[in-house]
């Protein structure tokens, strides 16, 4: 099953949002808002499947509308140890998710952004293809093995070691190639690569590492 989840941070318009969308019109995914998420999704007319959430985000008049179409929603007291985002990920999973992607998952709280962005590491997404997509960047994580990534030649590829230093790291097809390589948490080695040719590929002998994928030059 595939899966949308909009989350309530800032809805960043771009290219990379874009194909998502014009995928989901010939190809329709399942929605998952995300409380205040149902703000974007209704103003957007993107209509959910479900809403996930403590309800304290979403307009009480988007909430009535969408109660009234017989939305499913589960909602969640205030207090509670997971956030929504992650209990909508859950959920997913749950819902024999194969695919999903997070539209408005960044924004102006920086502890949230960080926190959403450490979901991609969750144990239950193992074996999901899971990406973050704001704008014109697209951002997922990548653990060992090889990995086809994705992009036109000229666009930004960065690299960031997730959890720790990133041993083994081989990439084909990128401006600033490493071969057999570390990248050690902590410096920026890894910022602003530039894909060069076509099916770049990359492999990671240990470790955990963010891509993030910008249409165009950063």
């Amino acid at each position: 099953m595939r899966y949308i989840l909009i989350a309530n941070g800032s809805w960043n318009a771009g290219p990379a949002l874009d194909v998502v969308l014009r995928q989901h019109t010939t190809d329709p995914a399942e929605i998952i808002a995300v409380d205040g998420g149902a703000n974007h999704a209704y103003r957007r007319r993107l209509t959910p499947s479900l809403i996930v959430g403590d309800l304290d985000s979403i307009m009480p008049d988007v909430l009535n509308f969408y109660q009234s179409q017989g939305i499913e929603i589960q909602a969640y007291p205030p207090e509670k140890d997971e956030t929504d985002l992650e209990l909508a990920l859950l959920e997913a999973v749950q819902r024999n998710a194969s695919w999903i992607r997070i539209f408005a998952a960044l924004g102006d709280r920086l502890d949230q952004t960080f926190a959403n962005i450490y979901l991609l590491s969750l144990p239950q997404l193992s074996g999901v293809d899971v990406k973050i997509v704001a704008g014109k960047q697209t951002i997922w994580l990548l653990q060992e093995g090889e990995h086809q990534l994705f992009g036109a030649v000229g666009d930004t590829i960065s690299l960031l070691p997730f959890d720790g230093d990133v041993e083994g790291i081989t990439t084909h097809h990128l401006a600033y190639p490493l071969q057999h390589e570390t990248l050690y948490k902590g410096p920026a080695r890894g910022i602003s690569n530039v894909i060069t040719g076509q099916n770049p590929v990359l492999s990671i002998e240990r470790g955990k590492l963010l891509v993030i994928h910008t249409i165009g030059r950063a």
